[in-house]
């Protein structure tokens, strides 16, 4: 069983992992690849309401994706906005990212072979890694404006969509963990973590929510 104040704790770090962005039209959406194909829904959506004249998906495969998605997270990202109605014009994949940062570099690479020329980038990630992919971005392509999206759903709702509280809750421990480590490695811009998320996680810590943590000294 998952206690209340665990449940709680969960949701303050949902919450704190969305960066609470205004939809805004930008030069491209960028879907950050993964084993959630909300994320392409989301980024469609977008698209249709104008948020995007163009689309570029990234993302290979990954252990968590290698099986549901074998020609690569992008490519499949890339069959759904077409199976939506996205123009095929209109969508781009980047088939080689295996991580955050290569995510952002290689779109970059990829946009400037296009000649496309990028002003701001509504970048959409599954909900509890909005803040990372921003800090991540924010280091690698600082000379343009980044807007966070996600699928708008509740913490419960992204829990039911899952199936899995306790790798819901893992996984938001995971990524809270990794926004603390990965500045001190170069990888991202440092974000202020206040006082009751990070008591938060070290409560689910202690409750054994570890499963997603990487594997160093820190905590």
């Amino acid at each position: 069983m998952i206690s209340e104040q665990s449940w709680a704790d969960a949701e303050l770090i949902w919450d704190f992992h969305q960066m609470h962005h205004e939809p805004r039209p930008c030069s491209v959406a960028v879907g950050l690849g993964s084993h959630d194909l909300g994320v392409a829904d989301a980024t469609v959506d977008l698209y249709r309401r104008g948020m995007a004249p163009l689309i570029v998906f990234t993302g290979a495969t990954s252990r968590t994706t290698q099986e549901r998605m074998p020609r690569g997270e992008a490519v499949h990202y890339r069959e759904r906005a077409l199976e939506l109605g996205v123009p095929p014009a209109e969508v781009l994949v980047e088939p080689k990212a295996t991580n955050t940062g290569e995510n952002i570099r290689f779109t970059r690479e990829l946009l400037e072979e296009k000649g496309v020329e990028v002003q701001s980038i509504l970048l959409v990630s599954k909900p509890y890694e909005e803040r990372r992919a921003y800090a991540t971005a924010r280091m690698l392509w600082p000379e343009v404006e980044i807007v966070s999206a996600s699928a708008p759903m509740t913490f419960r709702q992204y829990v039911d969509s899952i199936g899995d509280s306790r790798l819901v809750i893992d996984m938001l421990v995971g990524a809270l963990q990794r926004l603390q480590l990965y500045p001190q490695q170069g990888f991202m811009l440092a974000l202020a973590v206040p006082a009751e998320v990070a008591a938060a996680y070290g409560r689910l810590c202690a409750k054994g929510f570890t499963s997603r943590l990487v594997r160093t000294s820190f905590p």
